[in-house]
């Protein structure tokens, strides 16, 4: 089931507004409600006013029907990178982003998938490394003269958001503003400056 589930993470969805799937909108509310271990087809499908056969048809089981749930409540990745002129502040701004998205699906859904699915990585299911903002937000800074390309590697430049995703997993709490800006100013600046 893994291989099959893996290559159908990236499965089609209506567009956002549409209410052709309302299971969709329906199965991370239910999820952060019941928790996870207690979302069934049966509870998703009472509330969405459709039958389990009609659900099994398109998501062959509970955690595709979350997956496909989570990359649709997900805001694409923003097209604009922060450029405030300030890497701690562009920084900060991606983190919080981040900080909101895990906060939309809820940490313990997000557990409870990890459970469930142990030969995936998170970071593959819900897209936390698709993009290449850190990137561009470091290479901007290199430019600046704000750090130094050489102490730049990829590890150090995933580590602010694996920081957030790591203390959202272990805590069960959005990440505070407090806990983000010491991830920034006592961790990750200090290993590139």
């Amino acid at each position: 089931m893994k291989n099959k589930l893996k290559a159908n993470i990236h499965i089609f969805l209506p567009p956002k507004r549409s209410s052709a799937h309302p299971e969709i909108g329906i199965t991370i509310p239910r999820a952060i409600k019941v928790g996870f271990p207690s979302l069934t087809i049966e509870g998703v499908a009472a509330r969405a006013q459709t039958s389990k056969p009609v659900i099994y048809r398109r998501w062959p089981n509970r955690e595709e029907l979350v997956l496909a749930a989570i990359q649709r409540i997900l805001p694409a990745p923003p097209n604009e990178v922060p450029n405030t002129g300030d890497l701690r502040s562009d920084v900060i701004i991606v983190l919080n982003r981040l900080n909101e998205m895990l906060r939309q699906i809820g940490p313990e859904t997000i557990n409870g998938l990890m459970s469930v699915l142990t030969g995936i990585p998170l970071s593959e299911l819900i897209s936390f490394r698709r993009t290449s903002t850190m990137q561009t937000i470091l290479n901007r800074a290199v430019e600046r003269g704000e750090v130094r390309r050489e102490k730049i590697t990829l590890r150090i430049s995933r580590l602010p958001v694996d920081l957030v995703r790591h203390e959202v997993l272990i805590t069960y709490e959005p990440v505070s503003q407090d806990t983000i800006a010491e991830i920034v100013d006592e961790i990750f600046l200090p290993l590139i400056r």
